[in-house]
């Protein structure tokens, strides 16, 4: 998760492919991306659906793709990737020759034929898929096929306060989610209730969006590795969601918990971790950077999140290139995939950042990408030597070698709105746990049902 707004983009995804149908493009899952000529030379235009670049690790790579692709016009369509607009253009027969899109959203894409395998593309530009996070290429992977080439990486850690868990006599081995009931007594003795009002959260367990997170954390997993059996249902998934949300209920509830969280300074110096009204959570790693940046003194401690067994953990999510079917320009496209997801591009990605913030008289945190290869060159540049930042990058580094996500599947969108509408269900009060996943559990099986029978079909 990149962005508030990103954790809403899988329930909108699901409701603009159903309104849309499922066959949206000229292509197929058993596309073989064949209209891509690797001989073919460059030129025309490129547009980029779904891509910003706003900052120096942005243009930089921009600069080195736009070099490589010198007889080429790019254009970029500001924003994140709007899905309806982009199923619309493909419905019109006028697509993007690229798009910047979540990983969560590729199967389905790729499903109703809105994106093509990249097979061609692969072998054309000789990409080495070894090197990206395998938990990336698994995320843009359906049916034994790649659809996507990974770019950035998004992970989580543990962060707390180091004063508050100081002051209850605990470290932060108690709120990294190793042993459940030592985090639920480290909730309870971290927060407080003054006059029936939340003054300080305890543990923020981050429900929804972290639900598959605590899951695996008990080894279980929401869906088969294969991506075609749900499993809410699993006792530990259940067991799971019943403690996250017991964290909350033990501190008046989720609404409570979600108001007062609220109404924290979350991008400025005034955020619940300096204030002292924040125990524990786990957050993504670009965090971090926020708050090196506003709260560089504040008392911050990190560690990975940890399953039942200690072992480092982290729910893997993040961005990918896309070629959309009836690309006037796969070639380009390709090119552009290719250029801004190389070990070079990275490099001089971070080497831009490290500049930047050397001007600003700060540490240089690090960059997770989707290739591991990069990932361990720009580690050697980090210039966060000391404590808690350096504790931070540790952990930032260490969750990265310990990802999962969820597979591929052509009902993602479908998918994961029926486990979110389950969490959000037991939050609002409205159902059980047992319940609410029993009833996810038959939605999302249908969903998936129907999808790769629609595939297998054609």
């Amino acid at each position: 998760m990149a962005s508030p707004r990103r954790l809403l983009l899988p329930l909108a995804f699901a409701s603009v492919l159903a309104l849309g149908g499922c066959a949206v493009g000229t292509g197929g899952a058993d596309d073989s991306g064949a209209d891509y000529d690797s001989g073919a030379e460059l030129d025309g235009t490129l547009t980029v659906m779904g891509f910003g670049g706003v900052d120096e690790v942005a243009t930089t790579r921009m600069d080195l793709a736009k070099e490589a692709l010198s007889g080429v016009e790019v254009s970029l369509v500001e924003g994140e990737l709007d899905i309806q607009q982009f199923l619309s253009a493909i419905a019109s027969g006028q697509p993007p020759e690229i798009i910047y899109a979540d990983r969560n959203q590729i199967g389905s894409l790729a499903a109703r034929g809105a994106i093509i395998p990249l097979d061609a593309c692969i072998e054309g530009e000789g990409i080495d898929t070894s090197q990206y996070v395998p938990s990336a290429i698994a995320q843009v992977t359906l049916d034994d096929r790649i659809y996507g080439i990974p770019e950035f990486n998004g992970i989580q850690i543990t962060m707390a306060n180091a004063d508050l868990l100081a002051g209850a006599g605990l470290d932060i081995s108690a709120v990294n989610g190793s042993d459940r009931d030592a985090m639920t007594a480290a909730n309870q003795a971290l927060m407080r209730r003054e006059g029936g009002r939340l003054d300080v959260i305890g543990v923020d367990s981050k429900l929804p969006e972290f639900l598959p997170l605590w899951a695996k954390a008990g080894g279980a997993d929401l869906i088969s590795e294969d991506g075609r059996t749900a499993q809410l249902d699993d006792p530990a998934v259940v067991q799971a969601l019943e403690w996250a949300v017991g964290i909350y209920d033990a501190q008046g509830g989720f609404s409570a918990v979600k108001a007062f969280r609220d109404s924290a300074d979350f991008f400025g110096a005034g955020n619940q971790f300096a204030t002292g009204v924040l125990g524990a959570m786990p957050m993504e790693q670009w965090y971090v950077n926020i708050l090196n940046d506003v709260s560089p003194d504040a008392p911050l401690v990190f560690d990975t999140v940890r399953d039942s067994e200690g072992e480092p953990l982290a729910y893997a999510s993040g961005s990918t290139w896309a070629i959309p079917a009836g690309s006037d320009n796969p070639e380009a496209a390709c090119r552009w995939a290719r250029v801004m997801t190389s070990v070079d591009a990275w490099q001089a990605a971070a080497d831009a950042r490290l500049a930047a913030r050397e001007a600003e008289g700060k540490p240089f945190t690090g960059i997770l990408t989707g290739n591991a290869t990069a990932d361990a060159l720009v580690r050697e540049k980090v210039t966060a030597t000391t404590a808690p930042w350096s504790d931070a990058v540790d952990a930032m580094y260490e969750a990265n070698d310990h990802t999962f996500s969820l597979p591929a599947n052509p009902a993602d969108a479908e998918f994961t709105q029926a486990w979110q509408d389950a969490v959000n269900a037991v939050l609002n009060g409205q159902s059980t746990p047992e319940d609410a996943l029993a009833s996810a559990q038959q939605t999302a099986q249908k969903a998936l049902d129907d999808a790769w029978a629609e595939i297998e079909n054609r």
